[in-house]
């Protein structure tokens, strides 16, 4: 039962939409419509505020961190059933019920999500890792899931559970599929 507690808490965490609201009501813009049409933190940039964007992907990320967090930490959370709790805050941002099941790509969530999982180490692997594959693919969309892949080898190299290498390969699946949605037609 508990696990199904932390899945509906990290759902709806999850799917909270942050850079919309902070959109809206900050900038008095619908960031939907500048750049690609996603209704992430680039896009509050985009609208025009490099400081509300940093506020939207720290929030982004928080809403993956504390939920995870906390049923991995302070509730004990470890094996398979840590799998549904750990991915559910970023599929409740992808497919959020408050924008009609079409959310964001997930990139913040994921990285508060591995920082609930790992503390600092999934967090730094996947970022050095997503720095390095950005300057070698065109495609935001594979230099993310080649981040996501390094963070798999990662983790099964230091002897991570298969739960975490599981994780991590679910969690490529999810942003593989957020990154392919067509939000406007503009290039990634």
């Amino acid at each position: 039962m508990i696990p199904i507690i932390w899945v509906l808490i990290g759902f709806t965490v999850g799917s909270l939409p942050f850079s919309l609201w902070i959109g809206k009501l900050v900038l008095h813009t619908d960031i939907r419509i500048v750049g690609d049409g996603n209704p992430g933190s680039f896009n509050v940039w985009k609208a025009g505020s490099r400081f509300w964007a940093i506020v939207a992907i720290l929030l982004d990320g928080f809403k993956g961190a504390i939920p995870v967090g906390l049923a991995h930490f302070a509730y004990g959370m470890y094996g398979w059933v840590l799998l549904p709790v750990a991915l559910a805050p970023l599929a409740g941002h992808i497919f959020s019920p408050w924008l009609k099941f079409r959310g964001g790509k997930g990139l913040s969530t994921t990285f508060g999500t591995w920082l609930g999982l790992t503390l600092w180490l999934g967090p730094t692997v996947f970022g050095l890792s997503l720095f390095i594959w950005r300057k070698i693919f065109k495609s935001n969309r594979s230099a993310v899931a080649a981040g996501l892949l390094t963070l798999s080898v990662v983790l099964l190299l230091m002897g991570f559970s298969p739960v975490m290498v599981t994780i991590s390969l679910a969690n490529l699946a999810l942003v593989w599929w957020a990154y392919g949605k067509n939000y406007s037609g503009e290039k990634e």
